[in-house]
């Protein structure tokens, strides 16, 4: 039976050896409620055949944008290795478990920033946000940051997968992984 996980997992492991910063990066692509598209840069916290894990403030565009069309595209773009993984797939939240775990193990910074911005929203400026942090970190002093309610993470499982190789001339090399009922099928695509 095909499988593209372990071809991802060598793909991946050689990105965190060349790669200078965030060899975890991918690009997120959504559409709202109404099918206009946004497209930002996440990071993968987590992977596997049930899927591709990142975590986001849930009353954020990326968020309403899932949450109303329940549908995405990831793409991982490695430059040194001249390659990159396209992902889509129907994506839904993680679990409260899972979600609770992952934010334990950031920063205490970063634990202390998901309280205290409201992200995507007008921010009249760096002051204002700074302010609230130190307020969130005079709050939660001394003791440990909860994830906050309007913090979770989202799973894409993945439908399609291709990899994409860089060839000289551009003669590129593209294999597609298709999810056909218990598994998954491969084929090649023209460059």
């Amino acid at each position: 039976m095909t499988d593209p996980f372990p071809l991802f997992d060598i793909w991946y492991a050689e990105a965190r050896q060349t790669e200078i910063n965030d060899s975890n990066a991918m690009a997120l692509a959504t559409a709202d409620a109404r099918g206009r598209p946004s497209v930002r840069m996440v990071l993968l916290k987590g992977h596997g055949p049930d899927g591709f894990v990142f975590y986001t403030n849930f009353e954020g565009r990326k968020a309403g944008d899932l949450l109303a069309n329940p549908h995405a595209a990831l793409l991982f773009h490695w430059k040194s290795l001249r390659r990159q993984i396209r992902i889509e797939g129907p994506v839904g939240p993680v679990d409260d478990a899972t979600a609770d775990a992952y934010f334990a193990s950031r920063s205490r910074d970063s634990q202390l920033g998901a309280w205290a911005s409201d992200q995507s929203r007008t921010l009249p400026s760096r002051d204002v946000f700074m302010d609230r942090f130190e307020q969130v970190r005079a709050r939660f002093e001394g003791g440990p940051v909860p994830r906050p309610p309007h913090w979770s993470g989202f799973r894409l499982t993945p439908e399609r997968i291709e990899f994409w190789q860089d060839r000289e001339h551009r003669l590129h090399e593209r294999r597609l992984f298709e999810l056909a009922g218990q598994g998954w099928r491969e084929g090649l695509l023209y460059p």
